[in-house]
This record gives structure tokens, C-alpha cells and sequence, in this order.
């Protein structure tokens, strides 16, 4: 099984984040160095338009057929486009016979290789259409409102008071594992009928969207044995 990872050069809310520095390598690497780890992973390929990505990636071990198209890396793309493009390009001109991917976002980089090997196994034990890594939510969803422009709180929810004991556990994407089968994707879904969560702890969920999560992130990973 392949890895992908996607890596695009413009980013609005934090400027080179995909290869910003963290605490002494780019923040890209700590995905592939996982990725490698993996008994499942045959090869760790890098999608990106950014030469200077492109470059870091093949220095920690990832591999670059080629590089993305513009209209792939812009704010509007979807990222499902995007693999599409990838697995039907390395099908047709580099010979893969790829059935089933894993997408491994560099902005996740507290994922371990347990997570990703255990959502493998998930995917393989229950021939998934899907298997993409979720946590939980520590405050209920129930309590979540609009706030109108003018201040006013608008229902999402219909209004129930309940206590916090009363309220159902609920669960929201991590984005740091995907595993797909390329027939649901080809349809231009990530979930089918037979899809599963892969549950991972939230010490290990943090996404790198700006600064104040980068610097969470290395408050964590300063705290931790393994860097």
C-alpha cells in the first residue's frame, strides 16, 4: 500500500507551515519518518507543486514522480481531486497498481506509526470502504450556536437541557490518517456504507492550521520523550 502526502506550497494561515521548522526538522518530516515505519507502507509519495516541498520530502525519504498542477494546489481545489489526479497518473505512466491508498497529512505530525498501522488493520479487518481517524469531542455538540453579526445566539441544535452526563459521546475528524479504497474515491466520497473511525487520543489530534497550533504542538512534543 501507498502513502500519499499532501503538501501544497501556498498556505494562508501559516505561510510555510508544511516545511516551517519544528524543533530542529521540518514539520513534513515527522509524517514520512512515520509513514517508513509502517509494515504496511510500501512508499511515502509526496504531492506538492513546491519544488523547495518537493525537495525536503525526497531528502527524509518520499518519493516525487511528479509534481502537482496549479489548479491542484490553489485555495479552491479539492483535495479528492487531487488524489484522483495522483493515483490515475501513477497508474497510467509509472505502472502502480494501486486498489487501496493511505493519505497522511504533514500537518498532523504527533500521529505515531501505531496509528497509522492500527487504521490499516481496521481497513483490512472489516474490507472497508474507509477508515478515517477521528477524537473525541470533550464538549458536547449540543452546546455549539450560530452567533449572529449582531451578537444574538441562533440554534443549531434544537434546545434541550440536559446534563452533561445525559449527552451522547460524540467524535470529530483528526485529519491525520485516511484510508481509502480508490473505487469510493472514484465516486467523489470518503465515506461509503462500510466506513469506520479509527479512534485516536487528542494529545495526538492536533492539526497545524496557524501559529498558536504550531506552538501547542511544540509545547507537546517538548514534554514528550520522543521527538
Amino acid at each position: 500500500m501507498i502513502a500519499v502526502v499532501p503538501a501544497r506550497g501556498g498556505s494562508k494561515g501559516l505561510p510555510g507551515k508544511n516545511i516551517k521548522d519544528l524543533l530542529g526538522k521540518p514539520m513534513i518530516a515527522y509524517t514520512i519518518k512515520e509513514a517508513l515505519k509502517s509494515k504496511y507502507i510500501s512508499e511515502v509519495i509526496i504531492s506538492t507543486d513546491c519544488k523547495e516541498i518537493e525537495e525536503v520530502a525526497i531528502k527524509y525519504g518520499a518519493k516525487s514522480p511528479f509534481l502537482r498542477p496549479e489548479y491542484l494546489a490553489s485555495d479552491s481545489a479539492k483535495a479528492i481531486d487531487n488524489y484522483i489526479y495522483t493515483i490515475e497518473r501513477l497508474t497510467k505512466e509509472f505502472g502502480y497498481d494501486i486498489k487501496e491508498f493511505v493519505v497522511l497529512q504533514p500537518t498532523s505530525p504527533l500521529r505515531k506509526v501505531e496509528d497509522i498501522d492500527g487504521a490499516i488493520e481496521l481497513f483490512k479487518d472489516k474490507n472497508a470502504d474507509s477508515v478515517v481517524s477521528y477524537t473525541e469531542e470533550h464538549h458536547p455538540i449540543e452546546w455549539h450556536k450560530y452567533i449572529t453579526e449582531d451578537g444574538k445566539f441562533e440554534n443549531i441544535f434544537e434546545e434541550k437541557l440536559l446534563n452533561r452526563q445525559e449527552i451522547k459521546k460524540s467524535y470529530f475528524p483528526n485529519g491525520a490518517v485516511f484510508v481509502f479504497d480508490y473505487e469510493l474515491i472514484k465516486q467523489g466520497k470518503y465515506y461509503g456504507d462500510n466506513s469506520y473511525a479509527y479512534i485516536m487520543p487528542r494529545v495526538r489530534s492536533v492539526d497545524v492550521d496557524t501559529m498558536d497550533d504550531f506552538k501547542y504542538i511544540e509545547f507537546l512534543m517538548r514534554g514528550s520523550d520522543e521527538q
